[in-house]
């Protein structure tokens, strides 16, 4: 007897679920490189993001892959957030410090300094600077304008001002 002549669809289905898992949307989030932080800076990571909110400026949370403890992410479009990067360049910059560094500006956002970085492409980058830790928040050219980055910042400052303490990070 010929199992395949007599049950064509009996192999069929399980194929076809494969098929369909293998091209789900789960699979279709944001790829980003998770950062690699010291041994000092790795805990703080870690409590900043059990801190971090389940939604940013009315987005949930969608956190990028591969799944990291120093990574998070808020869709549509996606913001981003890695914990432990090293210091940016420009924030030892003194042409940054002294204002004369149309791409790149220093301020804060509810007891969190950061390091706003105007990107080539529209985006923006901001860094946290003053905590043992540098955070860094990645916002789409949709969201790089002052009123939607500022609420951005200002949904995320309770839990980085919860996770990561104020003072020097490391110099890595």
């Amino acid at each position: 007897m010929n199992f395949f002549r007599h049950r064509p669809l009996g192999l069929l289905a399980p194929a076809l679920l494969i098929a369909v898992a293998g091209c789900s949307t789960a699979d279709d989030g944001t790829t980003v490189a998770a950062p690699r932080p010291d041994a000092r800076t790795a805990p703080l990571c870690r409590r900043l993001d059990e801190a971090l909110p389940k939604k940013v400026d009315g987005r949930h949370r969608d956190d990028p892959r591969p799944a990291s403890a120093y990574t998070a992410g808020w869709s549509g479009p996606a913001i981003i957030l890695r914990c432990g990067v090293v210091r940016p360049p420009k924030m030892t910059d003194p042409k940054v410090a002294q204002g004369h560094d149309p791409a790149a500006l220093a301020g804060g956002v509810d007891g969190v300094d950061w390091l706003m970085e105007k990107r080539d492409d529209g985006s923006s980058r901001f860094t946290t600077a003053n905590r043992r830790a540098y955070v860094e928040i990645t916002l789409p050219k949709e969201l790089s304008g002052p009123d939607d980055s500022t609420a951005v910042l200002v949904d995320l400052a309770p839990a980085v001002k919860k996770a990561i303490p104020e003072g020097i990070a490391s110099m890595r």
